[in-house]
């Protein structure tokens, strides 16, 4: 399956998940379509997460800035973890917002939404940032073993590139993300090169451990339009 031919299938993927958690009141405000959708349940899958080893061992954890993410992002700062959240679509010369709980003036979950990184967080550099322990991606549907579909910008598996340029992730990075059980679906996602699958998909209800765990290469240069470059300061310089 080429480039196009997988975003196409994505897309039907993304349509269908997101109807399906609309016709069940599974989402919750801002609503599902069109992003990664925020979630009954997301308090109790970040609890989830926090109850497995790779959670309690990570000392600098990767989070996206979506909604049914903020429990997490808010339960990491409160454990005096460092939280490293990208800025939107990565346009900044330091594309990444460090949350450092000894810095903060506010409460973690004021800080860790996405307004209060962007006014108490500190602007990262990809070169002053630490080996990441832990990631934890945005879902709009994700099977067993691991394949996830994003909301369609191509902005996780870029940061995932970049850091796994830089050496800062690994084979020894945990990825792990919290979904609702709607989005876990049973038949094959369209996968391509650029992307990474996680290790532990959690859900209010059950942790599932993947099978089949895939680390992306790094920055796959055939895979990316040149305006897209041309937007990314830190792509800019890695390419030269």
């Amino acid at each position: 399956m080429d480039l196009a031919e997988a975003a196409e299938a994505k897309d039907e993927v993304r349509n269908r998940v997101w109807d399906l958690l609309r016709q069940e009141r599974a989402a919750r405000f801002p609503g599902a379509h069109g992003r990664i959708p925020n979630f009954v349940g997301a308090e109790r899958a970040a609890e989830r997460l926090a109850e497995l080893p790779e959670w309690q061992d990570a000392r600098i954890v990767k989070s996206n800035p979506d909604s049914p993410q903020w429990p997490v992002r808010t339960r990491a700062v409160a454990e005096g973890k460092l939280v490293y959240m990208a800025v939107p679509r990565l346009v900044e010369d330091r594309p990444f917002t460090l949350l450092d709980p000894a810095r903060l003036p506010v409460a973690p979950r004021k800080a860790s939404s996405i307004k209060g990184a962007g006014q108490y967080g500190t602007a990262a550099a990809i070169e002053e940032m630490p080996h990441v322990d832990l990631i934890v991606c945005g879902t709009v549907a994700v099977t067993r073993d691991g394949v996830r579909i994003g909301k369609g910008g191509g902005f996780s598996d870029l940061e995932f590139g970049l850091l796994t340029e830089a050496g800062l992730v690994d084979a020894d990075t945990a990825i792990a993300t919290t979904v609702h059980p709607l989005q876990v679906v049973d038949q094959p996602l369209p996968e391509t090169e650029h992307d990474f699958r996680v290790d532990l998909v959690v859900t209010p209800d059950e942790v599932l451990p993947t099978r089949a765990p895939r680390r992306s290469p790094g920055i796959l240069w055939s895979h990316l339009e040149e305006e897209k470059i041309a937007r990314i300061p830190a792509l800019q310089r890695l390419r030269g």
